[in-house]
């Protein structure tokens, strides 16, 4: 079964990640497939959550930070700017403290906390991690294709996910066991109990961002999750590896797309030595990549003669990819 005709026995996955170690052809992939969809009439987004994006270098665009971006009709494109959605999360809680507490500036010592914690490398995931909520959610395409982080950093999310909604369970619990003794307190003293916990009404605010963000990584019936793979040796262990890691996550592992593989028709015309070693040396992992991922390699892209950068090389992936 070639992609196409996964979607096609699957009418509402509307979110298709490409996923795998870096450098192997995801964003590649991912404009490709999201050129294909809207050629055929769907509006879709297709959006990089990685810090090192180049959506911008394939499309010939300067997306970044802009929001989405019509590439042409029915396709957007769409770069994070993870550094000026940590300053908005900085300008909102100083207004936050301002209102709260009725100062005319936010104390230095505040300042400099505020700044000290925004400089943490888990403040760029967080922001990055709560854009994708906002982008996902919107409902306003039919199709988002993710142009995921490589590997690690996407595990880090799903394990963080886990994480932050296990740590706010139990902070949300512990309010909730306050707000009832507050109650009792109040009760006793004849006292008015109408004001509302702030602290665990944002909590769970929290809480929902995140089971929206997880829920789309693990719902089988919505999400599509490939892998880009080479035929190489190490990337095929690579990918076994976090294919295991990814489905005790609960990610719905659609299917592998070889990319950048070599013709075998190469091999009767008169090329140079180098080239016909490298199409010989494929033959094996391209034997060991079917063997195991029996039966779920959906697509096959070649290697091109140059760069994928422009809509006519991306129209090209997109025909192997679909195998139109």
């Amino acid at each position: 079964m070639n992609l196409r005709q996964v979607l096609a026995a699957n009418p509402t996955m509307k979110y298709i990640m490409f996923g795998g170690k870096g450098g192997l052809g995801k964003t590649t992939c991912s404009a490709a497939a999201a050129y294909h969809l809207a050629r055929q009439g769907h509006k879709v987004l297709v959006f990089s959550v990685d810090p090192q994006a180049s959506l911008s270098d394939i499309f010939q665009r300067d997306i970044f930070g802009k929001g989405a971006v019509e590439i042409m009709p029915n396709l957007f494109a769409q770069e994070i700017d993870a550094d000026r959605r940590i300053q908005d999360y900085q300008k909102q809680i100083k207004q936050q403290i301002l209102d709260r507490y009725g100062f005319e500036k936010v104390p230095d010592e505040i300042e400099s906390y505020i700044a000290a914690a925004s400089s943490e490398p888990a403040m760029e995931e967080s922001a990055i991690f709560d854009a994708v909520v906002d982008i996902v959610f919107t409902g306003a395409y039919d199709y988002y294709i993710y142009d995921l982080v490589p590997l690690g950093h996407a595990l880090y999310y799903l394990s963080m996910s886990t994480i932050y909604d296990q740590w706010i369970n139990k902070i949300t619990e512990l309010r909730a066991e306050m707000q009832r003794y507050d109650r009792v307190v109040a009760r006793m003293k004849s006292e008015s109990t109408s004001e509302e916990d702030e602290i665990l009404n944002e909590l769970q605010e929290i809480r929902k961002r995140i089971n929206l963000s997880s829920s789309v990584f693990t719902d089988k019936e919505k999400t599509g999750f490939f892998f880009v793979v080479t035929p190489e040796e190490m990337t095929i262990l690579d990918t076994v590896k976090a294919g295991d890691l990814f489905s005790k996550f609960g990610v719905p592992l659609s299917g592998y797309v070889v990319n950048r593989v070599l013709p075998e028709s190469l091999l009767k015309e008169n090329i140079p030595s180098y080239l016909r070693h490298r199409i010989e040396a494929q033959r094996e992992p391209l034997r060991k990549i079917h063997d195991v991922f029996h039966g779920k390699v959906v697509g096959s892209v070649g290697e091109f003669e140059r760069d994928i950068t422009g809509l006519e090389m991306i129209r090209k992936v997109g025909e192997q990819l679909f195998a139109e």
